[in-house]
């Protein structure tokens, strides 16, 4: 588009705007006819600036990406690998969270019997580690929370 284009769209959105600005305004009152009128001096300030063009550049680049997104068998094999990365990231999430799934570090190798095991983290069976930390265990194991 040239020059006289781009002013005759300036233009016109900047009318259709200040028209509506005036009805808000009338209809609805000071608030909305100020945000009416605020929404309306940005179509000319996109123009002085030159950025209606490039939101019509944008605008052009998506509709381009969004036929070539929906025609193509390539982007949609993206698009498919991207869904199951996504489902399998947070599978590995909930399976972290369960604890199935993760080895233990210091845990020993299969075949190797006659190593001691390393010291990991305690069980449940193992008592507390002083006396007022029983209690609390005691009564966390009475509400069945262990």
């Amino acid at each position: 588009m040239d020059d006289a284009a781009w002013t005759a769209l300036a233009l016109t959105l900047t009318t259709v705007g200040a028209a509506a600005t005036w009805l808000l305004w009338r209809r609805r009152g000071l608030v909305p006819g100020l945000r009416a009128a605020a929404l309306t001096l940005l179509v000319p300030a996109a123009w002085l600036t030159d950025t209606l063009r490039m939101f019509t550049r944008i605008g052009d680049a998506m509709a381009d990406w969004a036929l070539g997104l929906v025609f193509s068998p390539v982007v949609w094999t993206g698009v498919t690998l991207a869904g199951v990365s996504v489902v399998l990231l947070v599978v590995a999430g909930m399976l972290a969270r369960r604890g199935t799934g993760v080895r233990a570090r210091n845990a020993v190798a299969p075949g190797r019997s006659g190593d001691a095991p390393a010291a990991g983290p305690a069980g449940r069976g193992t008592p507390a580690i002083d006396d007022d930390l029983a209690d609390i265990e005691a009564l966390l194991r009475s509400k069945g929370i262990s």
